[in-house]
Parts: structure tokens; sequence; C-alpha cells
């Protein structure tokens, strides 16, 4: 943990600061009892697991970890992982990732990084999604750091400046590796893109030149891929207000889909590990400006993660009801094809509007990344 002063807002809590943290969250009745009924453990557990906990560490070995363990086992048919041959133990990495779910991400990652006999490493989390002190302490005893939201312009970029030096300093420095997701928010439709802005924040505090800018922070893409995406429904109703102008998302919607998130079922789940991005820099340093070498290292970024994106039968039903086709009956069985439907309807009969668009928008989510698939260069 970096001790520089000027990251004391956004960074884990430390030292003092976790037992503190512990003890508010077992006064804090609305924690205890969504814990409670998520993991089906009596309040009273919960709150003797805390009391126990002095340490970062203590809280996830002892607390987090055996609760993303439980919340596998309960609401997914299995999480797989692949390519965890291209790390070295040895050295630290910035997981740059597609995202679907707002905690699960990074703390499924985490869980199989221990797995494997890696370190824990930080995530990055919106400022927004603090939306009350539970969650705050939840989020900062669990190695999360803070990016600023919705702060003027001027602000933003002193913020960027910042959590730029922060990330470069645990990757370079202190020995942490950092999960962030490839642009703000999760991914409503199902269309992973790395957000320009984003790369550019992280050259902010590196070297003037590109190469070795980039190579500092041994970039890693990581694909995540969910059987059943969590709070489908709910995007695709976001997603239609937003297309009517009507939708103004509140914090009750974050906690909703956080609970939705951590308590749906999932089905089966895979991460990929790519390759580090480090010998592909010097071609994209060619490019005759930063703006086009930024653009270059997204497309680079995109394809790694569409490339090891794991599509379920879902996707491949998805796409072919969207497109009225038969391109990928091989890849479903009419079981399959049957149960998507039904689940389908049951998830859209739920929400008001008028069907078609829903059904399209819903279709879109899950055939997007076979879309980004087939448009994939040749390797």
């Amino acid at each position: 943990m970096t001790s520089n002063p000027e990251y004391n807002h956004i960074r884990p809590f430390a030292g003092d600061e976790i037992p503190a943290a512990t003890g508010r969250l077992g006064s804090s009745r609305e924690f205890l009892s969504l814990f409670a009924q998520m993991l089906d453990w009596e309040e009273g557990h919960i709150v003797e697991m805390l009391r126990e906990i002095s340490t970062p560490e203590e809280f996830q070995t002892r607390f987090f970890l055996p609760v993303i363990k439980e919340l596998i086992r309960a609401t997914t048919n299995g999480v797989t992982l692949s390519g965890v041959e291209n790390l070295k133990r040895e050295n630290t990495y910035l997981f740059i990732s597609n995202h679907r779910d707002i905690i699960l991400d990074s703390a499924i990652l985490n869980t199989l990084l221990i797995e494997n006999g890696f370190p824990y490493c930080q995530a990055a989390i919106g400022s927004n999604l603090l939306i009350n002190d539970w969650v705050t302490d939840l989020v900062r005893l669990n190695s999360c750091f803070i990016i600023e939201r919705n702060l003027p312009v001027k602000e933003m970029v002193t913020s960027a400046a910042l959590r730029s030096r922060y990330i470069r300093d645990l990757v370079e420095e202190n020995r942490y590796s950092i999960w962030i997701a490839q642009k703000e928010g999760r991914s409503k439709n199902g269309d992973d893109r790395t957000q320009h802005a984003l790369l550019k924040m992280f050259k902010m505090s590196g070297p003037k030149e590109f190469v070795e800018n980039f190579k500092e922070l041994h970039l890693v893409p990581l694909s995540i891929s969910y059987e059943w995406e969590p709070c489908d429904d709910m995007k695709t109703h976001e997603l239609y207000q937003k297309n009517t102008g009507e939708y103004v998302k509140t914090p009750e919607d974050d906690m909703k889909s956080m609970y939705r998130g951590l308590a749906e079922h999932k089905g089966k789940i895979h991460f990929a590990i790519g390759q580090p991005i480090n010998e592909e820099l010097e071609p994209i340093n060619r490019y005759p400006n930063n703006g086009d070498r930024v653009s270059a290292l997204a497309d680079h970024i995109d394809t790694a993660i569409h490339r090891n994106y794991k599509l379920w039968p879902n996707n491949y039903v998805a796409y072919d009801l969207l497109h009225g086709s038969a391109k990928f009956t091989q890849a479903y069985s009419g079981e399959e094809k049957e149960n998507f439907i039904k689940t389908m309807k049951q998830k859209l009969d739920r929400l008001d509007g008028y069907r078609s668009i829903l059904n399209g928008i819903y279709l879109d989510i899950y055939a997007n990344p076979v879309k980004n698939s087939l448009k994939l260069p040749h390797p």
C-alpha cells in the first residue's frame, strides 16, 4: 500500500482504519440483513467474523473470499479460467477488462488469482457507486480504490492525473496488480469497447515515449463472459428508457443492480486472461501521433477481449433470433433455444414498453459478442 498522503481519499483502507470500518459494517442493519439473506448466514455469525479482522488480508481471506465462493456455489454453474499461464507470479499487471457486473467482475478475478497462487489485486470503482456508508466501507476494505465521477472539467483533469499516478505507483513501485474496466460503467448492450480517455489517463503519469510509458504498466486484456447476463432485464429497461429520453438513474437503481448481480442465477462464467501487451507496442508506435497510437492500442485491446470472450449457446441463440437465421444452429440444442426464449419472455414480461423494441434490445445484449467475434481479423 502506498503511504503517499495525496492518495488518502481514494485508496483502500489500511492500518487503524480496518477495525474501525469492520466495526461500522457490523453495526449496519442494512448490510447485515442483505448479506445474511443472500448467504443464508446468521447476522450474529457475520458480526463475529468481522470482529476478528484487523488487516486487509484478514478481511479478504476470512470474510470476502468465503462470501464470493458461497455466491459462486449458490448462483452459478461454475467458474472457469484460461490464460493464467500468461502471467508470472513475480510481476504485477494492469488488467483492463470488459465489465458486466458491478461487484462480481473484480471479486471473482481475485478469487481465481488467490486460488492460482497470485496475490489479491486492487480494483477501481466509480465514486457514483458509493451510495451509502456501508457500501463505501465494504469496497475500501476489499482493496478497491475510487475513481471520482461527475466532476467539473478542471477538477476531472486533476483527478485523472492523480489516478494515473496512483495506478503507476502501485504497479511499478508497490507491487500491486490493478483491475479496471475498459470504460466508465458496465457494458449495457454487450458491445465491449475500450474508452480512449482511459488510455490517455494511464499515459498522463509516465514517460513521454509511448512504448516505454505503456510497457511500465504491463497491460493485460481480460475477457469476462457470463452465460446469463447479470441484470439483463434491468439493462434492457435502461436502454429502452434512454431511447425515449426518459431515463434518470438513481442510487436506488445502482443498489438494486448490485444486489441482483450478486443474488441472481448466472449460469456458467468464464474468465480469460490475455497475453500481456508488450511487443505489440512497437508497431503501434509507428503511427504519426499519440491520438492515433491510443486508438490503435484501444483496437488491440478490444480485439484481444473479443477473441478470448467465451461464447455460450445463449449468445448464438440470440444472434439467430435477432437475424431470423439458422447460422449457428450447430452451436445450441433445441432445448437450449427453448429455455432462452422462455427466460427472455419471463424477464421482459416485467417491463413496460413496445415488446418488439424490448426484444431487440434484450437480444442485442447476448448477440453483440457474436457480432464482434465475426468481425475479428485473422490471427
